[in-house]
């Protein structure tokens, strides 16, 4: 079986993931294992009850968090919390996982910052604990830092929450001599966003144009409840089957970062709802380009999913993305549905 490397400032990370059971069992089975690594100090700090409040506070920004931070873990337990996140996601969610926390040794760089600074650090990310893994009450888990955040929620052994979702990078393409020059982590995002974009006529591009002005930052932010009341841009029926093909692509690239089965638990909501709710929006540029004025936006919005992108900060070289579901970030609506029931 492949095993798999992760060079994380002076932690040579090295597992092989477990074989695949049905993906509730077995993220339960990996996150028990690893509580059970952490002495009574840790618990403390990693651990919180499933209905605390904490659950709902995330931030991409780098800003401490609650939580049980990497640089607190010996060897043996980071390399058991990569695993947890190795196991919750596709090949590529976790590449671009490890991608985005190596961005920190870029940016200590590019900010002139010395060796042992701690503001830009590949292993400043936190993973904490709500409730602890059983067949019958809820629990869930999150890894969360400078531009990541990953959260799920289950309940009678099934993953109920995986949203919401967050991976951004800063720089968007490395320009500076590291050796990640030339690195762009959201690549797929970035050009399949301007490939339908510029696939569309000018009477398509008049229901999908927002703006010329990409906004600098996701509407959406980092709140616990999304709210966007106005639908904007072009439907999914309006476009060309060529420019579905495209738009379904762009899809495919947010939801291929989970696990197969939570990402078919995800496109089956959509299916059900009818993907010819969903409607594409752009602002900005419709031309790559870094300086000032330039940027893009895109968001994919429908009844229950909201995926944006933006890259406008730092002269169009600074990305976030995001995804949410609107009827059960946090698996709040399956979950609603248990307590409800409970009271019964």
């Amino acid at each position: 079986m492949k095993k798999y490397f992760i060079f994380l400032t002076g932690f040579l990370l090295a597992f092989t993931p477990p074989s695949r059971e049905p993906i509730g069992k077995e993220m339960a089975a990996a996150v028990t294992s690893f509580l059970k690594t952490l002495d009574e100090e840790q618990r403390k700090v990693a651990l919180f009850p499933f209905n605390d409040d904490e659950r709902f506070v995330w931030f991409y920004t780098p800003v401490p968090r609650k939580g049980l931070s990497m640089k607190k873990m010996t060897p043996e337990q980071q390399k058991a919390a990569m695993a947890l996140v190795k196991l919750a996601m596709s090949e590529q969610g976790f590449e671009k996982t490890t991608a985005i926390m190596d961005m920190e040794n870029v940016l200590r760089v590019q900010e002139n910052r010395p060796p042992n600074d701690t503001h830009r650090d590949p292993i400043n990310y936190f993973f904490t604990f709500f409730g602890e893994p059983n067949s019958k009450e809820p629990w869930g888990w999150r890894l969360n830092g400078h531009h990541l955040l990953w959260q799920f929620s289950s309940l009678t052994g099934k993953i109920s929450g995986m949203t919401p979702t967050f991976l951004g990078s800063n720089p968007d393409i490395v320009r500076v001599d590291v050796p990640q020059k030339g690195k762009q982590i959201l690549k797929q995002e970035a050009e399949l966003g301007l490939a339908l974009v510029n696939s569309l006529n000018s009477d398509q591009l008049k229901m999908a144009l927002m703006s010329e002005t990409s906004p600098q930052e996701i509407f959406s932010t980092n709140v616990r409840k999304v709210s966007i009341e106005k639908m904007e841009g072009i439907p999914f029926p309006k476009l060309t089957e060529s420019q579905q093909k495209t738009f379904l692509t762009l899809l495919d690239t947010y939801l291929n970062n989970y696990h197969v089965t939570l990402k078919n638990q995800q496109m089956d909501k959509l299916k059900k709802i009818g993907l010819d709710k969903l409607v594409f929006a752009w602002a900005g540029d419709r031309q790559p380009g870094f300086g000032p004025g330039k940027g893009q936006y895109y968001r994919i919005h429908g009844p229950t999913l909201l995926i944006e992108y933006d890259n406008a900060q730092n002269q169009a070289n600074h990305t976030h993305t995001v995804v949410r579901d609107l009827t059960s970030d946090f698996g709040e609506d399956v979950l609603a549905e248990h307590y409800k029931s409970q009271h019964k």
